[in-house]
């Protein structure tokens, strides 16, 4: 075991390590917690009127999702230095060097990988995060975001945190992109299910936002009984997972089939179609 500090960085291997354990083992709570991460970031116009220019969520939302996905996982599970996890860091830099994007947006999307996972397994999974796999995510990240290039990422995890308060607490607010990209990713949500149970699905879906991310999208409130009724489920499962033997066989995205790639991929196919480049062609086939 190793013992960190905020003064301290952890080493690589354990950051790294950590990552991949909480995200597809010991707490894979924190994989639905990084789609939350996203979708938080929808509600900055400046981010959402990207997105919304791409054409990628009306057309192809779904591709579009699994793509994102996947390329997260990948580096979860496999680290930034090397092999896949560095190729898919590498695709993912080729693919943002396409736009132009604000330092300030990339870090604020940055933040939301380290603090919204956090958060929700503090909140609804079978424990809590413990001081050193905190820093190990803030260290993870970092590490990452100076990969991307991305410059005046705060030197602490603290500081950090409060860089991400303070830039939802001053770009939060409505914009038409933001309500488009919300709604087309909350549609794609609902898609998964029984097209009976999409209202359902949708006011689940504003349950688990708070009140400035409903009035950023422009989402009508949930019923009274749904948030606290969600917030009560996902604590009786955490309550619920504690109580199951551990994990026996890692349960990740790239471990299954997903819509888009049923049978398998290649991390050079990942992308908006009209940006396929080949990059170290690696293919991921999956087992029936």
């Amino acid at each position: 075991m190793y013992y960190v500090n905020a003064g301290h960085p952890p080493p690589l291997v354990y950051s790294q390590g950590r990552i991949g354990a909480l995200t597809k083992g010991s707490l894979p709570l924190g994989v639905r917690a990084l789609e939350i991460a996203l979708y938080r970031t929808y509600c900055v116009p400046s981010v959402s009127a990207l997105l919304d220019r791409t054409g990628e969520f009306r057309q192809r939302a779904q591709r579009r999702y699994d793509d994102t996905a996947i390329i997260v996982a990948e580096m979860c599970e496999w680290g930034y230095e090397s092999g896949r996890g560095r190729q898919a860091l590498e695709r993912m830099n080729w693919i943002h060097g396409h736009f132009k994007i604000s330092n300030e947006d990339y870090l604020y999307v940055l933040s939301t990988f380290i603090f919204e996972p956090i958060r929700w397994i503090d909140r609804f999974g079978w424990r809590k995060l413990s001081e050193q796999e905190k820093l190990g995510a803030y260290y993870f990240w970092h590490a990452i975001g100076k990969r991307m290039g991305i410059k005046d990422i705060p030197p602490t995890y603290q500081e950090f945190e409060q860089y991400n308060l303070d830039y939802e607490r001053e770009k939060f607010r409505y914009a038409d992109t933001n309500h488009r990209v919300g709604s087309a990713t909350r549609d794609l949500f609902a898609s998964w299910f029984s097209r009976l149970f999409a209202p359902m699905v949708r006011h689940g879906i504003y349950a688990m936002l708070d009140d400035r991310m409903l009035e950023a999208f422009g989402f009508p409130r949930p019923f009274g009984f749904m948030p606290p009724l969600a917030r009560f489920a996902l604590k009786m499962r955490g309550k619920f997972v504690r109580f199951l033997p551990p994990r026996q066989k890692p349960h990740f995205f790239t471990d299954i089939p997903n819509r888009t790639y049923p049978q398998a991929y290649e991390i050079s196919e990942l992308g908006p179609p009209r940006l396929q480049k080949p990059v170290n062609k690696d293919k991921v086939e999956f087992s029936n």
